[in-house]
C-alpha cells in the first residue's frame, strides 16, 4: 500500500520573500520536522505542490530539500518521493536564518569569524606548502582582475580566505569558514561595493590581504595572526563607515558574583 500523502495544514502556508528563499524554506520545513508536525516516515508533497504552496520556484524547493537531506532530516526513495527521517542523534551545525536579517547577529558572526581567521593565518604560516602559498597569491591576483573588470570581487575574496584555511592542513577550518560565509555574503557584497567607491578603502583591503600573505610566506605565525585580525577589524570599521554596522557596541553586562 502506498504511503499516505499528508493533508495540507489548515493555516495558509507562509509566503517567502527573502532573497535566500531556499534557506527560508529549508528552515520552515526543518522547524516543522523538529516540532513533530511532520513525522518520521511521512511523505512530503511533491516539488510542484510545495512550490505552489509557498510561492517559490521548483528550483528553490529542490535546493531546500537538498539542505534538509544533507542534515539527515529527509531522504529520497526512488519512485516514491521524499520522506521525513527520524532526527539524527548528532545534529548539524546551523544558525537561525534570521541571522541574515539582524545587524546584531551579523556582528556576532563576524566575531566568530575573526577568531577563526587569526588562528587560520597563524597555522598557515606554520604549515603552508609552496603550492598553497602560490595559490594564495593567485587568489589575490584574481580579486584584482575581477575588480578591474568591474566585478565586486566577493566570490574571489571568499576564495582567498578559503585558500588560507586550506593552508592550515585542517579541513575543519575550511568547513567552518564556508559555513559562516553564507551569513556574511550580503554584508560583504555591500561593503565591497562601498569600498569600490573609495579608492583608499580598496587599496587598504589589497594591502591587508598582501600583509597576511607576506607574513605567511615569512613563516611568522604571530605576524600572520596579527595581520589577519587587523584585516577583520578594519573590515568591520569599513562596514560601520558604510552604515551597515553600528560604530560601537554596548559593553556586555556581567553578572555580579554572589
Amino acid at each position: 500500500m502506498a504511503p499516505r500523502t499528508p493533508a495540507p495544514p489548515a493555516a495558509a502556508p507562509d509566503r517567502l520573500v527573502s532573497e535566500r528563499l531556499s534557506d527560508r524554506l529549508a528552515a520552515l520545513l526543518g522547524n516543522r520536522i523538529e516540532a513533530g508536525e511532520l513525522k518520521p516516515g511521512e511523505r512530503l508533497p511533491t516539488e510542484q505542490a510545495l512550490a505552489q504552496a509557498h510561492g517559490v520556484s521548483r528550483t528553490v524547493v529542490r535546493e531546500a530539500m537538498h539542505q534538509l537531506k544533507s542534515r539527515g532530516m529527509l531522504s529520497s526513495r526512488q519512485g516514491s518521493g521524499v520522506f521525513v527521517e527520524a532526527l539524527p542523534l548528532h545534529r548539524a551545525l546551523a544558525f537561525d536564518t534570521s541571522v541574515i536579517d539582524s545587524i546584531e547577529a551579523v556582528v556576532q558572526v563576524r566575531e566568530v569569524r575573526r577568531a577563526l581567521e587569526g588562528e587560520i593565518a597563524a597555522l598557515a604560516a606554520e604549515r603552508a606548502s609552496r603550492s598553497q602559498m602560490s595559490a594564495q597569491r593567485t587568489a589575490l591576483r584574481r580579486i584584482d582582475r575581477t575588480v578591474a573588470d568591474g566585478g565586486d570581487g566577493v566570490a574571489e575574496d571568499l576564495a582567498f580566505h578559503r585558500a588560507l584555511a586550506q593552508a592550515t592542513g585542517n579541513p575543519q577550518f575550511t568547513r567552518l569558514l564556508e559555513f559562516l560565509e553564507q551569513y556574511l555574503y550580503e554584508a560583504m557584497r555591500v561593503t565591497r561595493g562601498n569600498e569600490a567607491r573609495r579608492t583608499d578603502f580598496m587599496e587598504a583591503v589589497r594591502n591587508e590581504h598582501r600583509a597576511i600573505v607576506e607574513a605567511i610566506a615569512a613563516r611568522d605565525p604571530e605576524a600572520a595572526r596579527k595581520r589577519a585580525l587587523e584585516h577583520m577589524t578594519h573590515g568591520e570599521q569599513r562596514l560601520a563607515a558604510a552604515g551597515l554596522l553600528p560604530r560601537s557596541r554596548p559593553a556586555v553586562r556581567r553578572r555580579s558574583s554572589a
